[in-house]
């Protein structure tokens, strides 16, 4: 058993209880604080409340009869400011959005706002840096659904000196107008959003569901979006029925999602969990996604935005997740003309999902468009449709099916061409598989440098459904099909199991270098 201590606050502590656990430890552990018991979880990562400033904490668990301990002292915290004497009311009936917002504007730094229990209707709140929003149990935010009630950013704004420009909105890469996110912060930093309660963007199929594809007005919101922002901890809370993207960290650094869930019913279109975009260190642990698109995308913006600004994505940490029901559990791109790099995904639980591991890019996207050192391990996928996707001709967007994406036959390479390095995939199980092991496929004129499988144990469901493993053109549909591998450079397998396919194991086509141990 392993305790660690995440993050320690003036009135929580995020902490990791591990017993060779992914989400959840194979039983309960039993928590005490100073001795008094306090909860018994499976958890790995725990928000732990009920702590007070100043106060001296010995922090016990017990698996069975093993025990250990952390001590450690509660920071101070200068006030609190309850939303409700600025005027909120919490039925949620009337609109606290300006007594929730002034209660942000006048909070000191190095102090807490806080919001009891009770329905508060909000419009937008804006965030301002160095101040903490702790949700208590049973304490709900929820979003107002008339998106004319909402301000928007304009996509891009041009400077007087006519060179600069500042950006605001920004819809699937491009600098476009969207409405205000719902929780927004603009280049803010030392922020914590914690606690037990509930972030709700109330969005139906009635609302911003309806006529998804259509701008009106603007983009849809996000549930939080955070553009510009820097050291940022978001923990323990609750968030549901996003307008869209869940939650959005643009252009930021330093950011660390722990411990909270996101929900959005499975029908509900493009509601990602967290869409990390042009950002780095970034760590996402012990976060529950059910939802209607991707858990996790990885981006960086599309052509113009990726070439002005050459921010990749970077340094992406994601551990002890369970994500359920979505798309793709990890998807890296499509937008992503500045790429990804140095991610590592580990101790996490795919179940039911389309796919584990998305890969999605196209010509067009760029020479910057690299993806490089991207790495699973200790991973569990149950009934994933296909566990690995690496698709180099995927074809949404207007032009995804043009002759220029959807070539097979080697192009020059250029400026549009982009590249995929180094994918590594080690100790990952899969159980009940449906569409195939594995499908790669590179580009000609540009090949997947390097993709190594390493204890790689998958079977197929006896039941399995038929369906195409990766968005491009020309794919047939498959079931319990195996490795598929088009246009690598090099591909190492070792020890990889699988069980109950059909025809081949491999399929392999333009491998320079095949080894298998």
């Amino acid at each position: 058993m392993q305790i660690e201590l995440i993050k320690l606050m003036p009135r929580f502590a995020v902490v990791k209880i591990n017993n060779d656990g992914f989400y959840e430890n194979s039983s309960q552990a039993e928590i005490f604080i100073n001795y008094r018991f306090y909860k018994k979880t499976s958890l790995v990562i725990n928000y732990i409340d009920k702590i007070k400033p100043g106060e001296d904490i010995t922090l016990t668990v017990r698996f069975n009869d093993v025990e250990e301990s952390i001590s450690f002292t509660v920071p101070m915290e200068f006030v609190t400011l309850n939303v409700k004497k600025f005027g909120a009311v919490g039925d949620g009936v009337n609109d606290d959005t300006v007594y929730f917002q002034s209660a942000v504007m006048a909070c000191p730094k190095n102090s807490r706002i806080f919001v009891p229990k009770g329905i508060y209707r909000i419009r937008n709140i804006f965030l301002k840096s160095n101040i903490t929003i702790e949700l208590s149990e049973d304490a709900v935010l929820l979003a107002d659904n008339e998106r004319y009630n909402h301000p928007v950013f304009p996509g891009m704004i041009e400077s007087y000196d006519g060179k600069s420009e500042y950006n605001l909105g920004t819809w699937e890469g491009n600098p476009l107008p969207m409405f205000a996110g719902i929780i927004t912060g603009l280049d803010v930093e030392n922020v914590t959003i914690c606690g037990k309660g509930v972030i709700d963007g109330n969005a139906s199929h009635d609302d911003w569901w309806y006529d998804e594809k259509t701008m009106r007005g603007a983009f849809r919101p996000r549930l939080l979006f955070l553009s510009s922002c820097e050291n940022i901890f978001v923990c323990g809370v609750t968030f549901r029925n996003s307008p869209s993207w869940t939650i959005h960290p643009y252009f930021s650094e330093d950011i660390t999602f722990a411990g909270i869930n996101i929900q959005n019913p499975s029908d509900s279109p493009n509601t990602d969990g967290i869409d990390v975009e042009s950002c780095k260190n970034v760590n996402i642990t012990g976060v529950k996604f059910t939802l209607g698109d991707d858990c996790i995308a990885l981006k960086s913006c599309k052509i113009y935005m990726g070439r002005k600004y050459g921010l990749p994505s970077e340094n992406i940490d994601i551990s002890h997740c369970l994500m359920e029901n979505g798309h793709g559990a990890v998807t890296v791109g499509s937008e992503m003309s500045a790429g990804v790099r140095n991610v590592k995904v580990s101790s996490c639980i795919f179940s039911n999902t389309d796919r584990g591991l998305r890969i999605k890019t196209r010509r067009g996207r760029g020479d910057k468009a690299v993806i490089d050192n991207i790495t699973f391990s200790h991973i569990n996928m149950n009934s994933v449709k296909t566990p690995f996707v690496v698709n180099c001709f995927y074809f949404c967007d207007p032009d995804g099916r043009t002759s220029y994406v959807q070539n097979r036959d080697p192009l020059p390479v250029d400026e549009r061409t982009p590249s995929v390095k180094e994918l590594c995939f080690e100790d990952i199980n899969c159980t009940d598989t449906h569409f195939a092991v594995a499908y790669f496929h590179g580009l000609p004129e540009r090949k997947i440098e390097k993709i190594s499988m390493k204890n790689i144990y998958v079977d197929f469901d006896k039941n399995a459904l038929k369906g195409y493993p990766a968005m491009l053109c020309g794919v047939e549909e498959m079931c319990k099909r195996g490795i598929y591998a088009n246009n690598i450079e090099k591909l190492l397998l070792e020890n990889v199991t699988v069980k109950g396919y059909n025809g081949d194991k491999y399929e392999l086509y333009n491998i320079d270098d095949f080894m298998e141990d």
